[in-house]
């Protein structure tokens, strides 16, 4: 009757119990590292969940199980590994999920058996890539697999558990995403999201035996993203993301037939989940005015049931700044035409005169900026007084395959060069102060704020950098292992002199000279992703080149700070930072 849940209520994110909806929450971790992936075991034997956590940010996950009798959590994998990708059997006595444990590189597919979780056995050590089991056929004998290599690239495979024979599905030499996500009731079908001879990632439908695929989606000319089916495999749920929003689809897996689900909040939706008996699907809703909160959608009245409240510390979110979608001309062309990129703003309310301008830069770079609720923002609008706008430069995912691979290789810097004609429309926009323009963002975003404080110098009054790329052949050569060949994948390999050149030529640590502004530089010390090193070697750098710089760093945390008490702290500085570098005369 009740879910499971995850949310923060102290200074971690820990997991839940909610009874029924608009009821009680009753936290079962507790834990000082946040706690993520909670999943009931679907086998009436086993009382319990299974779980993972990692220490301090460092991303190297654990699998642990839960038991709901004695209320204790027993670590399963091996304590050193990074764990993931979770997946039970249909009769939930086995679960598969991926690993690093064979050799700390590569990731394996692996699968346990209830009856002693612990020993874990290889399925697949391939190498190359992420492999990640999907879903189980629903006899249980056969596994669909993914493997990712890139943001442009991924190949699935059908893995025969009886023969160990591990076929793949898709042509292999297409430069191509192939997401097998589930089986059909019958096991001899497969459900899979693709871009093959396509714009957008489409849902497609493919026949295990005559090997033909059949598009479903062609009519939704947006990228279909997150999915989940019933467990009888005859009814569906799966988002398209729409310029930005989540539409959300139920499906009938009889005729295949999809139809939008109307009357929900305009924002993000995510993380479903069939009742494992009855005609309802839950999800998460965030919006701008919203945390995001669990709710449940009755499929045949349509109903919908809202299980949880977030609170917002007494805030009137209906204040906090709406997104505006717009789109600027930038320096190329496309079709003939001026290639356009889109991007978010949000404005304090009840504005008046010229505002100072933060530009908020998404990471990845295979990434979205997609609106949600945010505190920060609406801090920085309502009570300091900052316009937030958020590009979504080329290189973003949501916009097609096209526009994906736009910054790949030595094609890096005309993202940077979209920047920089986001600031000239803010500079002819008459709502904008030209003189106080902030750049802000983590991760690639973080490299993106550094490329524009040295390309645009004289345009920038300040920038934040969170776990940042300085130089892009000290990132590639001192991020995990196991990342190295997928970020290569994006941005050139560094083995290769002329590439190597190159990434040297754009790192802004070998541009320090041209650094006029503040800086505040944020890093977490056991980042797996973007070493310390990176954001040590840039503010080192730029003080030797006698510039200013702010660093923070916290010992505890990874890529970001997930941590209440850091978050706070972070955010606190960063507002005297702004303060004191963009919104001075």
């Amino acid at each position: 009757e009740g879910i499971l849940i995850s949310t923060r209520c102290g200074n971690t994110i820990q997991l839940h119990t909610v009874a029924k909806p608009g009821g009680a929450r009753s936290q079962i971790s507790f834990f000082k590292e946040p706690v993520s992936n909670g999943s009931f075991c679907p086998s009436p034997d086993y009382n319990g969940f299974l779980f993972t956590k990692d220490s301090g940010g460092n991303e190297f996950s654990q699998i642990y199980w839960y038991d709901m009798h004695s209320r204790t959590a027993d670590m399963l994998s091996d304590g050193e590994s990074r764990n993931f990708g979770i997946t039970w059997s249909n009769k939930g006595d086995q679960f598969a999920f991926t690993s690093s444990r064979r050799n700390g590189k590569d990731f394996d597919i692996y699968i346990s058996d209830m009856k002693s979780p612990k020993k874990a056995t290889i399925k697949v050590d391939r190498g190359g890539g992420y492999w990640v089991a999907t879903d189980w056929s629903s006899d249980d004998s056969k596994l669909t697999i993914i493997q990712y290599l890139s943001s442009t690239k991924s190949n699935s495979y059908i893995l025969d558990l009886t023969s160990k024979e591990l076929t793949q599905i898709n042509d292999g030499t297409q430069e191509a995403v192939f997401l097998a996500n589930g089986w059909d009731k019958t096991g001899n079908k497969i459900y899979a999201t693709t871009n093959i001879g396509k714009e957008f990632n489409t849902m497609a439908l493919y026949d295990v035996k005559s090997k033909k695929m059949e598009f479903i989606t062609e009519d939704i000319p947006w990228d279909i993203e997150e999915g989940a089916m019933n467990k009888a495999r005859t009814k569906a749920a799966f988002t398209a993301n729409e310029n930005g929003f989540s539409q959300l689809y139920l499906m009938d897996l009889e005729s295949n037939r999809f139809k939008k689900v109307p009357n929900l909040p305009i924002g993000q939706i995510y993380s479903f989940a069939f009742h494992p008996e009855k005609e309802e699907l839950s999800m998460v809703l965030n919006t701008t005015e919203t945390p995001g909160d669990v709710y449940s959608l009755e499929l045949e009245s349509g109903k919908i049931n809202r299980w949880t409240t977030s609170e917002v510390g007494g805030l009137d979110t209906s204040l906090f700044p709406k997104p505006e979608l717009i789109s600027y001309e930038t320096y190329d062309k496309v079709d003939g035409k001026q290639r356009t990129i889109p991007a978010f703003i949000y404005k304090p309310l009840n504005a008046s005169g010229q505002l100072p301008v933060m530009i908020s830069i998404h990471g990845g770079p295979e990434s979205q900026h997609t609106p949600y609720f945010s505190s920060f923002y609406a801090f920085l609008a309502n009570e300091m007084g900052i316009a937030v706008i958020a590009p979504n430069v080329r290189g973003s995912s949501g916009y097609g395959k096209t526009y994906l691979k736009l910054d790949n290789g030595f094609n890096r810097e005309d993202s940077v060069k979209d920047i920089g004609k986001l600031i000239e429309w803010i500079e002819k926009n008459n709502d904008f102060d030209n003189d106080k323009i902030a750049v802000f963002g983590g991760s690639y975003g973080g490299y993106m704020v550094l490329s524009t404080m040295y390309n645009y110098n004289d345009k920038i009054k300040c920038g934040v950098d969170i776990v940042g790329i300085s130089n892009f052949v000290t990132f590639l050569e001192n991020t995990e292992e196991y990342r190295r060949d997928l970020r290569r994948a994006e941005y050139g390999d560094e083995r290769e002199p002329k590439m190597r050149a190159y990434l040297e030529s754009i790192s802004p640590t070998n541009h320090v000279d041209k650094f006029k502004s503040p800086l505040f530089v944020i890093q977490g010390a056991n980042d797996p992703r973007v070493p310390a090193s990176e954001s040590e070697q840039m503010v080192k750098s730029i003080r030797d080149n006698n510039g200013e710089v702010w660093y923070m760093l916290a010992k505890d945390e990874g890529h970001g700070f997930r941590k209440k008490e850091n978050r706070d702290r972070m955010t606190e500085a960063v507002a005297v930072f702004l303060r004191e570098n963009l919104l001075t005369d």
